[in-house]
């Protein structure tokens, strides 16, 4: 194997990814930003799931909003559903693995929260099972997706769907919009100053 050239490859098509998202997620990133800001400031959550790396970025884009993302200020309600060992393997055991998110959301979920599902492929039954229970229940539901999007503008209202269907390249984009989101967020609710 040629170590540079394949350094070289990961970062070009890493940035070509970078490219085609920023032209194509601006319009839907902001009505994320509006939905999650006005949910907020009416007393509602963030609920957030996916699984794998998915999992992983709905605990850390969670992780950032309960506690902060560039300065110190008063907490964002938001949930990661990943991250509970002994929910999971309750509701695995005794519902299905189908219900680890679904079951959570009814639990948690109230109208007017906003549920994230995260999936790659936009095929995983547990993501759409949450995100059609949280639809049903009134809560708002977005997906992060990559590809075609697979199933998930059947479940969710807003999409944000990044134009590749390399995972990796996928799940490098979802944790940026995560992340901006917070940024963003933290600027609406006038928590901390615009950069």
């Amino acid at each position: 194997m040629d170590i540079d050239r394949f350094f070289e490859a990961e970062f070009a098509e890493h940035a070509a990814v970078t490219a085609a998202t920023r032209a194509a997620l601006a319009e839907p990133f902001a009505r994320l930003v509006t939905l999650v800001t006005g949910a907020v400031r009416s007393g509602g959550k963030i609920l957030l799931f996916g699984n794998g790396g998915s999992a992983a970025d709905a605990h850390n884009i969670a992780t950032e909003f309960a506690v902060r993302y560039k300065r110190d200020r008063p907490a964002i309600a938001a949930i990661g559903l990943t991250t509970d060992g002994a929910v999971l393997t309750a509701i695995g055991n005794d519902l299905g693995f189908e219900r680890v998110f679904s079951r959570q959301i009814e639990a948690l979920g109230r109208p007017g929260d906003v549920a994230v599902g995260l999936s790659t492929s936009g095929r995983s039954p547990n993501v759409l099972e949450g995100l059609r229970t949280a639809g049903a229940a009134g809560l708002h539901t977005v997906a992060f997706g990559g590809g075609d999007g697979g199933r998930l503008g059947e479940v969710a209202d807003l999409l944000l769907i990044v134009p590749t269907s390399t995972t990796a390249r996928v799940q490098e984009m979802h944790i940026l919009l995560g992340q901006m989101l917070c940024g963003a967020v933290e600027v609406e609710l006038g928590l901390v100053d615009a950069p």
